[in-house]
């Protein structure tokens, strides 16, 4: 085989992992993320109860992530990513037909367990051995910059369909199980798509390079991988912060639900540039530096829309620090991961260490939206918008604090002889 034919496939690799990436979680999190205000209308929610049944999808993740590390660490990585694809598919068919409040439950139970516990893991692993030694930054963030671009072109299609059917039929609920069936498809498609692309073997440690009890021992033991986790919960509590937005358009801005979906989709373009450039930066420089210097600015920007504004420029004010906040988190979601790499975590427990990373950084998906939930639906508009910001800026600054805090023990552990791997 050539070495443009080797390239080739490789790059076709990478992109068929963008897109399972993405399009996996288009009907548990697009949909409300996009298209919220109309998610709520259809299914007569309140901001608590999506955020109670987000809570649920969060403890059931939970509960996946672990076992899903060691899974990865056995199985090739084709099989499981199929395998979650489609089950998360049959899910959406159950979506169309608008479920009641326990329906709702029971199906995000079933998607934090579909879209997690065979895929996450798998994904992660197969990523940092498509980006080497050298080039994880670039890995990184082309998988989530990519991803963004999927979620971005994917959201457009779905906002058009979405008008479409509102202007033909007058019905919100019409128009937004046409959104759930074109994104049940597409999930589909992504899982041929894998099968057809990403190698057999993929991904695939021999079994007992991972069984041994003293790989689970050090990294249980590591600091590196809960400094790590710290980092991965601040960053992706800022990620949560943008389902948000939405609300936050049509009871502050005074926008209508299409306007908020349209200013949601419109922004999510901003995700693979600020993907792509943070990770050629962060290997250009340095991940942990560079994930310290997003969490001072994305604090910043939230702490500034927190005390809210009311002069006449008020609207260009908050659209400027909306921005920033949208470049800053897609920019910290680009290369959290990618600091696996500058510790210098073992290869052979990468998806056991991401396993763990996962378990404690995306609690999250357990408490953030309960808790903005709350937040919101006590003091509605823009009080309960302030609230939620100044929230908002703590966590970034607790971010930085365990990024400041893992760059200086790995600067440490540079002038020791402590052992960087398990026995």
């Amino acid at each position: 085989m050539s070495v443009i034919e080797q390239t080739g496939k490789r790059y076709a690799t990478l992109l068929a992992l963008i897109f399972a990436g993405e399009v996996m979680f288009s009907l548990p999190f697009h949909i409300p993320r996009f298209f919220r205000p109309t998610m709520l209308d259809v299914f007569q929610l309140s901001n608590t109860q999506l955020g109670d049944i987000f809570a649920l999808y969060g403890v059931v993740a939970l509960l996946a992530y672990f076992p899903g590390g060691t899974i990865a660490d056995r199985f090739n990585a084709r099989t499981l990513i199929v395998l979650s694809l489609v089950t998360t598919s049959l899910g959406g068919f159950y979506l169309y037909t608008i479920p009641t409040l326990t329906g709702l439950y029971a199906l995000f139970a079933y998607w934090g367990l579909t879209s997690i516990l065979l895929f996450w893991a798998a994904l992660i692993k197969a990523t940092r051995d498509w980006g080497g030694e050298h080039t994880q930054g670039l890995a990184f963030g082309m998988l989530d910059g990519g991803r963004g671009l999927v979620a971005s072109v994917f959201a457009t299609i779905a906002l058009f369909i979405l008008s479409e059917r509102i202007a033909s039929t007058g019905s919100n609920p019409e128009a937004l199980k046409s959104v759930i069936l074109f994104y049940s498809v597409v999930i589909l498609l992504a899982a041929a798509v894998i099968w057809l692309t990403l190698p057999a073997d993929s991904s695939r440690t021999p079994i007992h390079q991972t069984t041994d009890r003293s790989h689970w021992r050090w990294v249980l033991s590591e600091p590196r991988v809960w400094l790590q986790s710290g980092v991965v919960i601040c960053a992706y509590c800022g990620f949560k912060s943008l389902d948000n937005y939405g609300i936050y358009a049509v009871q502050v801005l005074d926008m209508d639900q299409l306007e908020a979906a349209k200013l949601n989709t419109y922004a999510s373009y901003l995700r693979p540039v600020a993907a792509l450039a943070a990770g050629l930066w962060a290997d250009r420089w340095s991940a942990s530096k560079l994930v310290t210097l997003l969490f001072f600015v994305a604090c910043a920007a939230f702490f500034a829309m927190s005390q809210g504004f009311s002069t006449e420029v008020a609207t260009y004010l908050i659209l400027a620090n909306l921005l920033v906040t949208f470049v800053a988190v897609y920019a910290l979601r680009a290369i959290y991961f990618s600091l696996i790499e500058e510790a210098k975590l073992d290869k052979r427990i990468t998806g056991s260490a991401v396993g763990l990373i996962s378990v404690l950084g995306f609690t999250p998906d357990i408490f953030f939206a309960s808790v903005a939930g709350r937040i919101l639906d006590a003091n509605p508009g823009a009080v309960g918008f302030e609230h939620y910001f100044l929230l908002m800026a703590a966590i970034c600054a607790v971010g930085m604090v365990f990024t400041l805090t893992l760059s200086r023990h790995l600067a440490l552990q540079k002038n020791t002889l402590s052992p960087t791997s398990p026995a």
